[in-house]
């Protein structure tokens, strides 16, 4: 990126990676990209203030050596995504730069003031036309197409343009690079645009070449019981999963972007330990995807901005995400964000918050956060295109609140704007069960939004039997409760049954193990079948002579339903089960 904007100004403060700088010439704009001369350094910056002459930015890199009276260059452009074929499978900074391309002349970190193209501009690809000289097209419409991975990546018209745009002229299908002309459309006004298979977006402006916005009406099967069963997302819907240290949001998240049904994968660590980054960016070649057989990197594009990169770069790491994903969802695809975590995010705009003395709201976040949650997951959706294929972008963000405390302003923010609510729990972490998500904290605004669509895809009394066993739950919950008072002499025995009933519901369907190849993950069809038979467990009246006799039952079918979940559904180990489970119901039936 060059100095193109003529506007140029010089340093007059330094407070931490906060620059004031006083405009010399010309003027600029909120958002706007800067680089400050140090020495033979450029850093990047962005204006996030402007008050007359006096602008102050935020410097994505560390502002060690920066001086009063040093050189600022003004771009002209605001911080920008770079979209074109070659995302997928890449891993790249807060600022879309590729990570494997930098040089670390530094060791340890990160040389600062390194910026490389975003993607290979002499790679080239095989460009199939998809419209012809005259056609009249829209922002966002497909001109075309190129092979990627495993998708067809539709190279999109300008999606900037507005009204209707004619198309002048196209070339033949061939192989080209990204920065070159592919159509030329023409405008009501007579001037011509030239589209090739690269575009630029600015990150924190949302992409809205759609026809129209629809409200989530299917579900997003993620193979994880708890949540598609008990607590579902619906495709382009929004959940966070708040949970304390260790509680295994990072396990859950990589969990999703495997066995998740979405077209691509984009993971935005955002201010996670450089540990978990490293980790998951070695493990994700390495893992087999379900969805395409090939590997799980060949449909992921990760963010990777960690507790150790610069601070600031953080928020722009999370936009660039967002981004991205909106970029594919007007292909037609659908697209799950895992932001992990926007604890860090919010941590970012709180220290820029401070430095630019704004006055604080809660524990000292600025005023603005909860409108600022709210702007970023709103870019989450489902739309349908002016082809009328629809695209979806469904967002999970993890929240990481100190000790474990919900009621902290960044949880409390993100609930208010979320559609689905997966609390983690320190104590079901620490009683080894997987995923920790607590059944009776969390909720989900879509299973009675998705009602009637749910009853007909799944089962007709598919809510009705959630509903029954949610109430079950509680229950079983109160009577653990009060026998840790009165201890199991205290309650009767009918009592003794419900509790019993709603831990077996718990260990054998609600928990999962994520190494056993078929308990990883549930389809949907399976989770229907296997909450019917639990159900039909759970409502039956069973007799029991005492106690020890009702435990040791409860123990011999908890069993039966937990090995039946290692078993392949349809083999005949599982039929074997689900036979025995059967008989076993019968055989206690009061009724």
């Amino acid at each position: 990126m060059s100095d193109v904007s003529g506007t140029h100004g010089v340093v007059v403060g330094i407070n931490g990676n906060m620059v004031t700088v006083e405009i010399t010439a010309g003027k600029t704009v909120q958002n706007e990209v800067a680089f400050v001369q140090v020495g033979q350094e450029r850093l990047k910056a962005e204006v996030i203030r402007i008050q007359g002459d006096i602008a102050n930015m935020q410097v994505f890199e560390d502002t060690k050596g920066i001086m009063v009276g040093m050189n600022v260059d003004f771009t002209g452009e605001l911080l920008s995504a770079t979209l074109a074929p070659g995302l997928l499978g890449m891993i790249y900074d807060g600022l879309q730069n590729p990570l494997r391309l930098l040089e670390n002349r530094q060791d340890f970190f990160l040389m600062r003031g390194q910026y490389v193209p975003s993607i290979d501009p002499e790679k080239k690809w095989e460009f199939h036309p998809e419209v012809s000289v005259g056609d009249t097209v829209k922002a966002g419409a497909w001109l075309g197409w190129v092979p990627e991975m495993h998708i067809k990546h539709r190279i999109l018209a300008p999606l900037g343009i507005l009204g209707s745009t004619t198309v002048e002229s196209v070339v033949p299908g061939g192989a080209y690079s990204v920065h070159d002309t592919l159509v030329v459309l023409k405008n009501k006004r007579g001037d011509t645009v030239k589209v090739s298979m690269l575009q630029t977006w600015p990150v924190k402006k949302a992409i809205k070449a759609y026809r129209e916005r629809l409200y989530p009406n299917e579900l997003m099967i993620t193979g994880c019981r708890i949540i598609d069963s008990m607590f579902p997302v619906g495709r382009g819907g929004t959940a966070c999963i708040p949970g304390p240290f260790g509680a295994g949001k990072t396990v859950l998240q990589q969990l999703l972007s495997r066995y998740a049904a979405a077209d691509i994968i984009i993971v935005v660590a955002c201010g996670e330990r450089a540990g978990e980054v490293v980790e998951t960016i070695y493990e994700f070649p390495e893992l087999k995807d379900p969805r395409t057989g090939g590997s799980l990197m060949d449909r992921t594009i990760i963010i990777c901005n960690t507790s150790s990169m610069p601070v600031a770069a953080r928020e722009a790491s999370i936009y660039t995400g967002i981004t991205i994903a909106e970029y594919y969802r007007e292909m037609g695809l659908d697209v799950l964000v895992l932001a992990d975590s926007t604890s860090r995010w919010a941590q970012a705009l709180r220290e820029m918050s401070g430095r630019l003395e704004e006055i604080p709201g809660e524990e000292a976040f600025p005023a603005y956060l909860e409108s600022r949650v709210a702007n970023l997951y709103e870019r989450a959706g489902l739309v349908r295109l002016h082809s009328g294929k629809t695209g979806a972008v469904t967002m999970i963000g993890t929240v990481s609140p100190a000790g474990g405390n919900f009621e902290e302003p960044v949880t409390q923010a993100t609930l208010k704007v979320v559609g689905a609510f997966h609390g983690l729990s320190r104590k079901r972490s620490d009683e080894r069960k997987y995923p920790a998500i607590d059944p009776l904290d969390s909720w989900s605004l879509y299973t009675e939004h998705l009602k009637d669509d749910l009853n007909a895809q799944l089962d007709p009394h598919w809510v009705e039997m959630l509903q029954y066993i949610a109430s079950a739950l509680r229950r079983s919950a109160e009577i653990g409760r009060m026998m840790t008072v009165v201890g199991e002499e205290g309650i009767s025995i009918d009592d003794l049954s419900l509790y019993l009933k709603g831990d077996m519901f718990d260990a054998a369907y609600l928990q999962q193990n994520a190494f056993n190849d078929v308990d990883a993950s549930t389809p949907i069809e399976r989770q229907v079948r296997d909450l019917k038979l639990m159900h039909k467990a759970l409502t039956t009246a069973f007799h029991f002579d005492d106690k020890p006799g009702a435990r040791k039952f409860f123990a011999s079918l908890q069993d039966a339903f937990y090995q039946k979940n290692y078993c392949p559904m349809g083999s005949s180990e599982y039929l074997d089960y689900e036979r025995k489970i059967e008989e076993m119901i019968a055989s206690g039936d009061q009724s």
